[in-house]
C-alpha cells in the first residue's frame, strides 16, 4: 500500500471507532484470534524423544506459524462476510498485521534451520521477531514516518561525532544482518569442513572457528564504514578492551589463546586417554577455552585450556594407545616359578583384549615375608574402556587355575616362641 492508502485506511478505522457498529468489528477480531489460537493449541505437535534436531526445530517452527496464519486467513473470510452489512476498516487493518506476524516468525524459522543451535539467534530470537514486527507494524500504520523524524532529532555524542539515535538503530539492524550472513556462511564453511575426512578432526575444528572469526570481523569492516562511522572511534573501545584484557580478562583470554595453540599443535586431541589437574578420562570435546575429559565413570571434567598448555599433561594415546597392565599376586615359598610363570602368561593370553605383541611376561619381582611375589604384565591397545575389567577376568582366571593346580596363596602368618623359666608357667 502507498502512503496515502494507509493514512485513509486508519483515518477510517478511526471512524470506524465511533460508530455502535464496530463492535461487530472487535467480536469477529477476537473470534478470529481465539479460534485461530485454539486450533493451534490442538494442531501441536511435539517431537518424540531421541528425534532428530531437525525434526524438534520442524515441529516447533510449525507451532509458532500456524496461529497467526490460520488468524489471517479466518480474517479475511470475516472481512468478506461482514462487508456485505458494515464497513470493515478496522479488520483491513488487522489481516496485514497478523500476515506479517506469521512471515516473520517464517523467516526466524528458516534462520534458525540456517544457523547452528546452541548460537546466541536462538536465545534472541522472540526478542528480534518482536522488534522486526513492532517495525513492519508501525509502517503498516503509518506511523514510521513520524517515528523516524523523531529519532532523527535525537541525537548522542559519541567520540568526537553526534549520531542521531535513528543512525544508531539503522546500524544496529546493519551490524545484526551482517552478523547474522557471515554466521549463516560460517555454518556452511563448518558444515563443508566437517566432511572432509582427509583433514585432522582437531584442524578442522580451528579451520571453522577461525573462518567464523574472521568473517565476522569482514562483516564489521565493511558494513561500519558504509553506515558513516569513523572506525577511529573504536580505538577508544580498543584501549578499554586492551586496558581490561590486562586486568581481569588476562585469564579469559589466556584460555583463548591456549586452545587455538592446542587444536593447532595437536598435542591433545579428541579421543585421547590423559590425566590432567588430577583428572583421568577421554578426551571428548576441545572448544576454545576448556576441554572435556570424560572419566570412565561418566563424569566429566571441564577443564580451562591454560591449564593444558601450562601444566605437566599425561598423555596416555600420544604416539601409541597401547598401555601395560601389571597384576601382582603372591605364591607359597614351596610353589614350583618355573611352571607358574609360563602358567601366567597363558591366562593372560586367552583374554581377547590383551595383545599378542608385545606378549604378556611374568617376572619374580621379590621374596616377601609370606611368600614370593609374581608380576604379570600385559598390553591393551583399547584404554578407554577401563583396565579394571581385564584385571577382574585375568585374576578370577589365575585364582581358578591355582585351586585346580593346588597352588597356593598364602597369608601372613606369625610364630610366637616363648623362652625362660615362666615359659610352662600359666599365662595371665
Amino acid at each position: 500500500m502507498r502512503e496515502t492508502q494507509i493514512g485513509q485506511l486508519l483515518l477510517d478505522s478511526w471512524r470506524d471507532l465511533h460508530d455502535p457498529s464496530v463492535g461487530w468489528q472487535i467480536g469477529a477480531l477476537l473470534a478470529c484470534v481465539s479460534i485461530a489460537w485454539g486450533v493451534a493449541r490442538l494442531l501441536q505437535w511435539r517431537a518424540p524423544e531421541g528425534a532428530p534436531s531437525s525434526l524438534r526445530l520442524s515441529a516447533t517452527g510449525i507451532r509458532r506459524i500456524v496461529s497467526p496464519m490460520l488468524a489471517t486467513a479466518l480474517l479475511i473470510f470475516a472481512r468478506s462476510w461482514l462487508g456485505y452489512w458494515y464497513r470493515v476498516h478496522l479488520l483491513s487493518v488487522a489481516i496485514p498485521l497478523f500476515g506479517s506476524l506469521a512471515g516473520i516468525r517464517f523467516a526466524a524459522y528458516l534462520l534458525r534451520l540456517a544457523i547452528p543451535t546452541g548460537s546466541w539467534l536462538h536465545a534472541s530470537e522472540r526478542a528480534i521477531a518482536t522488534v522486526v514486527w513492532c517495525v513492519v507494524a508501525l509502517h503498516i500504520t503509518g506511523l514510521l514516518p513520524e517515528m523516524v523524524r523523531l529519532l532523527q532529532h535525537m541525537r548522542i555524542p559519541f567520540g568526537s561525532q553526534k549520531l542521531s539515535l535513528w543512525q544508531l538503530l539503522q546500524t544496529a539492524f546493519w551490524v545484526v544482518a551482517a552478523l547474522l550472513l557471515s554466521l549463516w556462511i560460517g555454518s556452511a564453511l563448518e558444515a563443508r569442513l566437517m566432511r572432509a575426512q582427509g583433514m585432522h578432526a582437531s584442524l578442522r575444528v580451528v579451520l571453522a572457528r577461525l573462518g567464523k572469526a574472521l568473517l565476522v570481523v569482514v562483516a564489521m569492516l565493511i558494513v561500519l564504514p558504509l553506515l558513516g562511522i569513523d572506525l577511529t572511534v573504536l580505538s577508544v573501545f580498543g584501549g578499554a578492551l586492551g586496558v581490561g584484557l590486562g586486568l581481569g580478562l588476562q585469564k579469559i583470554a589466556s584460555n583463548y589463546l591456549s586452545g587455538f595453540i592446542i587444536l593447532l599443535d595437536r598435542s591433545i586431541r579428541i579421543g585421547d586417554l590423559i590425566t590432567a589437574d588430577g583428572h583421568h578420562g577421554e578426551v571428548k570435546q576441545i572448544t576454545t577455552r576448556y576441554a572435556v575429559v570424560r572419566a570412565l565413570t561418566g563424569v566429566e571434567a571441564i577443564i580451562p585450556n591454560d591449564m593444558l598448555v601450562t601444566t605437566t599433561v599425561l598423555n596416555h594415546s600420544y604416539t601409541d594407545k597401547k598401555v601395560r597392565v601389571a597384576l601382582k599376586v603372591q605364591v607359597a615359598y614351596d610353589t614350583d616359578v618355573e611352571q607358574t610363570l609360563p602358567l601366567l602368561v597363558e591366562i593372560a593370553a586367552r583374554h581377547q583384549r590383551v595383545l599378542r605383541d608385545p606378549a604378556p611376561a611374568g617376572q619374580l619381582t621379590e621374596f616377601a615375608d609370606s611368600g614370593i611375589n609374581l608380576e604379570l604384565g600385559f598390553w591393551i591397545d583399547d584404554p578407554e574402556n577401563g583396565t579394571l575389567n581385564v584385571r577382574s577376568d585375568i585374576a578370577r582366571q589365575m585364582l581358578s587355575e591355582f585351586r585346580i593346580r593346588g597352588i597356593e596363596i598364602p597369608f601372613p602368618q606369625r610364630e610366637v616362641r616363648l623362652l625362660g623359666a615362666n615359659a610352662a608357667g600359666p599365662c595371665a
